[in-house]
């Protein structure tokens, strides 16, 4: 992946460009010392002056109000923030009327931002103080106090906190009281600036001692560049939070979200004083020192899938090689490509406007389908859909373009959500808690594409459950079926970014791709299982004699209801009371009741009961919920089917006496007045119900 650059013949602004900023997917704003604002349309590649500013009038930082909040929006709210050298920031409509000017700080603003949610602003400047404003410019509060000039001041992503730069060092600031900042010494040289992404939620830094480096909130360092030939003077996150880019004297580097570079430009610019990128994450604008606004397209973008691989070559085409039989389809779309994923056996492709959906066995016609919003921030690929993301919307769809389902959950904020933080497979989906975030063990996780298989990387630990259904039938063999491998020599905080049969495609930090294998056997066994042929998934099990495997067969023949293969597997593993368990299931008479008891072996508590109630089998299903202890719901059916109230009574009575406990719910508290008990009935009734179900349900 690299940076195509584009440059006017001749610099539009006259003298240093300081601050570019985005309004649209198509058009820029730009300001400099020349004291004109410029609005850029790379559809028609106009340049257009919107205004004329005072002679004194020298712009420092630009931000466009964040089009997050679509109600505040609604009410007019179209606003540029401006700050200036002599202390004041501006609010300028896009008109470039200066709507409101505000006298902020003593000597130059350096940094001047929107609160993501829309509610205020924060300012900066070079006497060592940030502030946070109104939408509307009222001063609410001095937040910040110090004895050096703050170059940099960035909200957090829940506009809770604030990181500002103060000399060598970086520091996050809670605004609520009595909560202490977070402060660390980041560089060698003076900060100059820093990016804080909502997404992945972590921070960039660069400065006068010439490296930029990557930490998460709590301070560590995550990556540290070497030393470049000058200051960094620039840096700027996709919003996706997946790459960044790094400005300097004549450089521009492309960089992935781990910190390592995929290119470096040498590019006519002088310093790049500000970059900044569109909301879809494939352009950026950067403010340059010798008058021009540079333009730069993500191009090059490679994937690969079994044995075919996608290079984006242009804003608005695609080549895809079989490597196999070295054929190549060259994919041409009506307007640029924003994102695309590949993986079984389909290419999706999302422009501003469509989504195109790409068969591997026919690259003529795809399926294609309108998008909500041409914002799109994630798209991920599963075995029977796929998902995407956009700023307000999460959405299922077949490959077929079909729509399948929205789904929503509380404090559901698709905006913030990254890839690292949603999983898809065949029939689940998983996003990690966006309220309560604490669970932060897992660096990165990912289905395997030929099989239900899940790895994960937790810390120096690659974990990978050969089963994951596993949770839902039987929780002891969650620990049988898991392999748990050290990978410590890859480096700290690896990244899994393939996982195809019994191969993982991992990424170090510095940007090396290396292949870790684990056992083939599972994936061979979920294919026999998927066909039914159980009885090679024995013979597998027999020949390689892994207890892994032997677990894995237990569970996968257990939800498929398969006791004969489940009772070997659960034999070999030593599971003894799964076997007996198994072995009394297969002599019950009664099919129903045999039926409902594999239901339970597979955890399913629900379907068993279902199957005797529909089967008439009310007093095994009283009985079962009384095995389970799940008292209320027994007497609830006894009550309901007007049978065994006196039974349900009587165990619960027992269970009491057994240990010394004293009744404490209502319902058997009212029944036991109403309801005489006489084990000696209860005892002959629950004979005959069994004798009667031998009669009239037996299998023949």
């Amino acid at each position: 992946m690299r940076f195509q650059t584009s440059l006017a013949n001749e610099p539009q602004h006259k003298d240093v460009v300081t601050c570019v900023t985005w309004n649209t997917t198509e058009e820029i704003y730009s300001c400099g010392d020349d004291h004109i604002l410029l609005k850029w349309n790379l559809i028609t590649n106009e340049t257009t002056k919107v205004t004329d500013f005072p002679n004194d009038f020298y712009p420092t930082d630009l931000h466009y109000f964040p089009k997050l909040q679509s109600s505040i929006k609604k009410q007019g709210l179209d606003i540029l923030l401006i700050s200036t050298a002599d202390g004041k920031f501006h609010l300028v409509n896009k008109n470039g009327r200066i709507e409101k000017s505000v006298d902020a700080h003593k000597g130059a603003i350096f940094s001047a931002r929107w609160s993501y949610d829309g509610a205020g602003l924060l300012t900066a400047g070079e006497d060592g103080q940030v502030k946070v404003w109104s939408r509307s410019g009222m001063l609410r509060s001095t937040v910040v106090h110090t004895d050096c000039p703050v170059y940099c001041a960035l909200w957090s992503p829940d506009s809770n906190q604030i990181l500002y730069t103060s000399g060598k060092n970086l520091t996050i600031k809670p605004l609520a009281p009595n909560n202490k900042p977070l402060k660390w010494k980041a560089h060698d040289g003076l900060i100059l600036k820093a990016a804080w992404n909502s997404s992945n939620n972590l921070i960039v830094s660069g400065g006068e001692d010439c490296r930029y480096k990557v930490w998460d909130t709590y301070g560590r360092q995550l990556y540290c560049s070497s030393v470049h030939d000058y200051p960094i003077t620039s840096v700027s996150w996709t919003p996706e939070g997946d790459l960044f880019a790094v400005g300097s004297f004549n450089t521009l580097r492309l960089c992935d979200k781990c910190g390592w570079s995929y290119s470096l430009e040498k590019v006519r610019t002088g310093s790049l004083f500000n970059i900044s990128w569109s909301s879809d994450g494939t352009h950026i604008a950067g403010a340059c020192g010798n008058g021009h606004v540079i333009f730069a397209h993500t191009v090059e973008r490679r994937l690969e899938w079994k044995n075919y691989e996608a290079t984006v070559t242009d804003r608005k085409s695609i080549s895809v090689h079989n490597v196999s039989d070295d054929t190549w389809e060259k994919l041409e779309f009506p307007d640029r490509v924003i994102r695309l994923s590949f993986g079984y056996n389909h290419l999706v492709v999302i422009t501003p406007t469509q989504c195109h959906i790409y068969s591997t066995k026919n690259w003529n016609t795809p399926a294609i389908f309108d998008l909500r919003e041409g914002t799109v921030s994630m798209l991920l690929l599963a075995e029977r859909h796929f998902v995407i993301v956009g700023k307000s919307y999460f959405t299922l769809h077949g490959y077929d373009g079909r729509l399948l389902c929205s789904p929503k959950w509380g404090g559901m904020q698709p905006e913030t959500l990254s890839p690292m933080f949603v999983s898809t497979s065949c029939d689940t989906l998983a996003v990690r808690d966006q309220v309560d975030d604490r669970g932060s063990m897992v660096q990165c996780l990912r289905w395997n594409c030929d099989a239900n298989i899940l790895a994960a990387i937790q810390d120096t630990r690659l974990s990978v459950w050969y089963y994951p259904p596993v949770l839902h039938i039987d929780k002891r063999l969650v620990k049988k079926t898991v392999l748990v491998k050290d990978i410590s020599e890859f480096g700290k905080t690896p990244v899994i970014v393939s996982f195809v049969g019994n191969h993982l495609g991992i990424r170090r930090t510095d940007g090396s791709l290396v292949n870790c294998s684990i056992s083939p056997y599972p994936s061979v066994l979920h294919n026999y299982a998927a066909s039914s042929n159980w009885s090679d998934a024995l013979k597998l099990c027999r020949l390689v004699k892994d207890p892994i495997l032997w677990a894995c067969l237990a569970a996968i023949a257990t939800h498929a209801k398969e006791l004969n293969t489940a009772e070997e597997a659960y034999a070999a593993i030593d599971e003894v009371d799964k076997v007996l368990y198994i072995q009394r299931i297969k002599e019950i008479p009664v099919a129903a009741a045999k039926v409902a008891e594999v239901s339970l072996l597979a955890g399913s508590t629900q379907d068993a009961e279902n199957t005797l109630l529909q089967n008439g089998l009310i007093y095994r299903a009283i009985m079962m919920n009384i095995d389970f202890y799940n008292w209320t719901r027994a007497m609830e059916l006894a009550i309901k089917h007007k049978t065994h109230i006196d039974t349900v009574l009587y165990h619960r009575q027992k269970y009491l006496n057994d240990f010394s406990k004293t009744e404490t719910l209502e319902m058997f508290l009212q029944l036991h007045n109403e309801v005489e008990i006489d084990e000696e009935k209860i005892t002959a009734k629950e004979r005959m119900e069994l004798e009667a179900e031998q009669q009239n349900y037996s299998i023949k």
